[in-house]
């Protein structure tokens, strides 16, 4: 089971790094995309953030208990 929770760390962070890679591209280039996407973006990544540490609090409770 933990070697499935680490798997998901990295796709976790992945997904949070292109997240966030999207919105600050968002924000530069500006206009109506950005005026659309930007709020809907932040809260997205600090949704997948959240996810992310909460798998990585998973796995570390996981590893303590020898799984």
């Amino acid at each position: 089971m933990s070697g499935f929770v680490m798997l998901l760390i990295p796709i976790g962070l992945l997904a949070t790094a292109a997240i966030l890679g999207v919105g600050i591209y968002s924000f530069v280039r500006g206009g109506d995309f950005a005026k659309e996407h930007s709020n809907k973006l932040m809260r997205l990544r600090v949704m997948a953030q959240a996810i992310t540490i909460a798998i990585i609090m998973l796995f570390l409770w996981l590893l303590s208990k020898g799984s």
